[in-house]
């Protein structure tokens, strides 16, 4: 849930009434000012523009995934906890979907959301079990950004309670995702391998003594090679 005891959580709630019913590149900062009864000036201190409103939104759905994501058991594969992870993730916002819709068809193409929209997979990675540190981190963090946005495309013309059209989507690209993963894990630990043993490869190389030159016999000259 949103909290609208906030100065943001308010204008957050307030813009995604306004975007229920109305195109969402339609939708100013004064007009949500208005909706949630705040004074234009407050608004610029709680979020200077819509991006950061919609910044704000993703780590409130962030917050609500982590609280209903349940204790994994030792046995249970990642792409499991993956599945629960990420379903979790849409029922927290299927009360929002009206207005997540009308967001999603403006086609608007915001970089400064980019990194929310990251960190957002990194921590269902990170409730998952899956490690995020490191070049294969990063590697795994911009592959479930693939997969999740395959997958979001489903569900957001989803309209079954139940969401079978996404689970299965979602289960079928997890499935391949972790066949691909498995190979790009290989490839970076290799990497990582050969990396690790450059430093070494290259001191060995500058201590290494150079063979001795040959010595011309007394009174010959030596000759031209």
């Amino acid at each position: 849930m949103i909290d609208n005891a906030t100065p943001k959580g308010k204008l957050i709630e307030a813009a995604l009434r306004l975007a229920e019913t109305r195109k969402w590149s339609d939708i100013t900062l004064l007009d949500i000012a208005e909706a949630a009864n705040m004074p234009l000036v407050e608004v610029r201190k709680a979020a200077g523009s819509k991006s950061q409103l919609l910044a704000g939104f993703m780590r409130a759905i962030d917050d609500q995934v982590l609280k209903a994501v349940t204790a994994r058991s030792a046995d249970q594969p990642a792409r499991d906890q993956l599945f629960e992870v990420i379903m979790a993730r849409f029922d927290a916002l299927t009360p929002y979907k009206a207005a997540v819709k009308s967001i999603h068809a403006s086609g608007m193409t915001d970089t400064t959301l980019i990194m929310p929209f990251l960190n957002s997979q990194r921590w269902m990675l990170t409730a998952a079990g899956v490690q995020v540190d490191g070049p294969a981190g990063l590697v795994r963090t911009l592959g479930l950004g693939s997969l999740y946005a395959a997958v979001f495309s489903t569900w957001i013309e989803d309209d079954d309670p139940g969401m079978a059209r996404t689970m299965a989507a979602l289960d079928r690209r997890l499935r391949s995702g972790e066949r691909t993963l498995s190979t790009l894990d290989g490839a970076m630990n290799t990497v990582h391998r050969i990396v690790t043993d450059i430093p070494a490869v290259f001191r060995a190389a500058c201590t290494r003594r150079p063979a001795a030159s040959p010595v011309a016999p007394a009174g010959e000259d030596a000759k031209p090679v």
